[in-house]
């Protein structure tokens, strides 16, 4: 059986152990699963919001990885540049966050994205 490390998901950053149980990722998780791909939560111990997003692509067997800090969430694919993020957004509901998270799975299986708005 293959362990967590080896399995294929959208990894979803966080700066430390206590941010990765947050009730309010949910949105973000429940719009991820929605297009059935697989997410992984892991500590990645980078400040800076943007590079953070971009060491979770790398760790990402999809190449897709999520940061945030407060507010804002960066989806980052790790073939794009280090500071050129696709989403680098302030979200400002829930639902906005739920689709966000199914925009981060449209990336993996290459399928148009959600509107955001």
């Amino acid at each position: 059986m293959a362990n967590d490390l080896e399995r294929p998901t959208i990894v979803i950053g966080s700066i430390d152990r206590d941010g990765l149980g947050t009730e309010w990722l949910k949105p973000l998780l429940n719009g991820i699963e929605e297009e059935q791909i697989p997410f992984s939560l892991q500590s990645i111990a980078v400040k800076d919001t943007v590079s953070r997003a971009y060491q979770a692509a790398l760790a990402s067997r999809l190449s897709v990885g999520i940061a945030y800090d407060n507010k804002r969430y960066v989806i980052h694919y790790k073939n794009l540049p280090e500071q050129e993020p696709l989403f680098d957004v302030t979200v400002v509901d829930a639902k906005q966050l739920r689709t966000l998270g199914a925009n981060a799975a449209r990336l993996v299986k290459g399928i148009p994205f959600k509107n955001l708005s």
